[in-house]
């Protein structure tokens, strides 16, 4: 007999593992060690937006009142222009089917989509979405932003690179460590006054790192965001920050989320 209860609840957890490989985004712990003397922040939801729920949200930009958007999946991965009070979508580009595709930036007049295993990113013209150069990089790709003067990108470490916007070949880079614990799993980027904001993939938490030095200075506890109605149907890990520079109004959203959250801060 117990040997049979053994193999049930073997049974079922197995279940519960793959139920969660599909549905489950919320991490109930935390990846803040215990030694972090950064600054705590929550949120409070300012709006909520439609959002595209086949959208496996990769990279999120806003800028000039629309949502510039990059989607995942191998024979699904996009470049989209967004509506973002409807999640409308105004405008796709799609990718070849070996392209997995990873996070985006918009610099000048240009938006640049990078790929998550292929060491391939595009340029393309940011009103056409006409493809106007590839670039090739040694690691994988993960997420994209900048500062202005240099592309920011992560790989999935705890290290992010700086690149050289015109030929794309690194400058220099910077390990983001909260006091003495490397902080790994940087994803989706946003560079925000002066910070560098970035997704901690499978926790809902955002990190706030300073370029320079690469201390972590706080960090977002955005756990709660999706209600058990959101969870009808299968959502994936949050993934997505876009800052509205002229108005102060940050956005985030997740992979396959049916929603998108304009966000304020609020320190704990």
């Amino acid at each position: 007999m117990s040997r049979l209860f053994a193999l049930l609840i073997l049974g079922l957890s197995v279940l519960l593992a793959v139920a969660c490989g599909f549905s489950c985004s919320n991490s109930p712990g935390s990846p803040v060690p215990d030694n972090s003397d950064a600054i705590i922040y929550t949120y409070n939801v300012v709006n909520t937006y439609p959002h595209d729920r086949t959208a496996f949200t990769q990279g999120l930009v806003f800028e000039d009142d629309v949502l510039y958007e990059g989607t995942g999946q191998y024979e699904h991965s996009t470049l989209r222009r967004v509506e973002f009070e409807t999640g409308d979508i105004l405008q796709i580009r799609e990718l070849s089917d070996e392209f997995f595709g990873e996070g985006i930036t918009i610099y000048g007049d240009e938006v640049i989509q990078i790929t998550w295993r292929e060491n391939v990113g595009f340029v393309y013209d940011k009103t056409s979405f006409e493809l106007l150069e590839q670039f090739s990089y040694p690691t994988e790709g993960w997420g994209i932003t900048h500062d202005g003067t240099r592309l920011i990108m992560s790989d999935g470490t705890s290290t992010l690179r700086f690149l050289d916007p015109q030929t794309f070949e690194e400058i220099g880079q910077v390990q983001v460590i909260d006091n003495d614990t490397p902080i790994a799993r940087l994803n989706e980027l946003e560079y925000i006054q002066g910070e560098i904001y970035a997704n901690v993939w499978q926790q809902d938490w955002i990190v706030r790192i300073a370029p320079e030095t690469g201390r972590v200075v706080g960090w977002i506890d955005l756990r709660g965001l999706l209600t058990e109605e959101d969870r009808s149907e299968p959502v994936d890990v949050l993934n997505g920050i876009a800052y509205d520079a002229e108005t102060g109004r940050l956005f985030v959203t997740g992979k396959w989320w049916p929603k998108l959250f304009e966000i304020e801060l609020v320190s704990s």
